[in-house]
């Protein structure tokens, strides 16, 4: 199996587990939207913006430990501060579709506010996906592997020198 394989296999697995841990992170976000929006008299936005930090938050532990536990750990303060960064893009691009669909459109049914939600976060999941492994979670350096050695031809062998014969 060649290289290319194997480097798609990685990718697969790569997009598999953060699949995985996004799809619980939207789960956690969609509950929280909807247990602030009907416990509270918070509109919806900012109803919003605080079940996705409880999504990040849930992200990062999910990131970090399972989908990239295999990545570089030496800079975990440069690591977060960048996670942050790209999480609040994101959130700003999340909550941006249902800013616009709510306030921009008149869009503002519970469903439609869960539509426009669950689109949001769709959008800022590609962002993320890309930010996080380009930029947050960096792979370690490949380790150097030496190359095997040529195959040495029949006509370039060295042949052991003769033992010197000795003359009495």
């Amino acid at each position: 199996m060649g290289h290319g394989a194997s480097r798609l296999r990685r990718i697969v697995r790569e997009v598999a587990k953060f699949g995985a841990v996004g799809g619980l992170g939207v789960l956690v976000n969609l509950v929280a939207f909807n247990l602030v929006r009907h416990t509270t008299d918070l509109q919806v936005v900012r109803a919003s913006v605080i079940a996705t930090v409880v999504a990040i938050v849930f992200n990062y532990v999910g990131f970090r430990y399972f989908t990239y536990r295999d990545r570089d750990k030496s800079r975990r303060t440069r690591e977060m501060t960048l996670f942050l960064l790209f999480s609040a893009i994101g959130l700003v691009i999340e909550n941006g579709v249902l800013y616009a669909a709510t306030y921009g459109f008149g869009w503002n049914t519970p469903l439609q506010n869960n539509v426009f939600k669950f689109l949001g976060i769709g959008i800022a999941t590609l962002f993320r996906f890309w930010s996080y492994r380009s930029w947050v979670f960096r792979a370690l350096p490949a380790a150097e592997t030496p190359a095997p050695p040529a195959p040495v031809r029949q006509s370039e062998q060295t042949v052991p020198p003769k033992a010197k014969q000795q003359v009495p």
